[in-house]
């Protein structure tokens, strides 16, 4: 009940909605950032999500016009969609900030993920790893009597699923670069 003794919710005798019109369901959404590349901006941009609670998923960051000093924030966050449109609107009003696009809600988009495992492993285990790395089309990139390294890309369910099937046979070590995404079809 709130201070004036009125339920949450309208009824056939309120003139008023009180029902919020967000949902209370949190979603996975993929945010490209275009931003100056220059000392700060990434703390900057990362502050505000610390700052106020926010979870990063996956960060990436990388320079993509050398002659205008450009860079690219691809950021893999969750909240409820009241949350999304705050952190938008938040990461739009940093100077250095030039677009923020939310690829979830834009249209199709391709995500992509590099990752690196190391898997110990001999006789079967050994066979069984270098089998399931064919499957999922890793790369052998490193090997030892005792140990394999594999490169695998691809979508962030493909890594995750490979690291599950890994594990019972002997995954050591991993290593993630974070989501980098790209809207499809024609230049936005």
């Amino acid at each position: 009940m709130s201070a004036l003794q009125i339920k949450k919710g309208s009824t056939k005798h309120s003139a008023y909605n009180l029902r919020s019109t967000f949902s209370d369901v949190e979603e996975r959404h993929t945010l490209a950032v275009i931003v100056d590349n220059e000392a700060g901006v990434l703390a900057r941009v990362i502050g505000l999500f610390s700052g106020r609670g926010y979870n990063i998923e996956s960060l990436t960051v990388a320079e993509i016009d050398h002659t205008g000093h450009l860079s690219r924030i691809t950021i893999v966050t969750t909240g409820t969609p009241q949350v999304i449109e705050q952190i938008k609107a938040q990461l739009g009003r940093i100077i250095p900030v030039h677009q923020v696009n939310d690829l979830t809600v834009e249209g199709p988009s391709v995500e992509r993920e590099l990752a690196l495992f190391k898997v110990e492993g001999t006789g079967d285990k050994r066979v069984e790893a270098l089998r399931l790395a064919d499957i999922f089309r890793a790369n052998v990139v490193d090997s030892t009597l005792g140990s394999f390294v594999f490169e695998i890309t691809g979508a962030p369910e493909k890594i995750d699923a490979f690291a599950e099937l890994m594990r019972p046979l002997g995954l050591l070590e991993v290593a993630r670069t974070g989501v980098a995404a790209l809207a499809r079809g024609a230049a936005a």
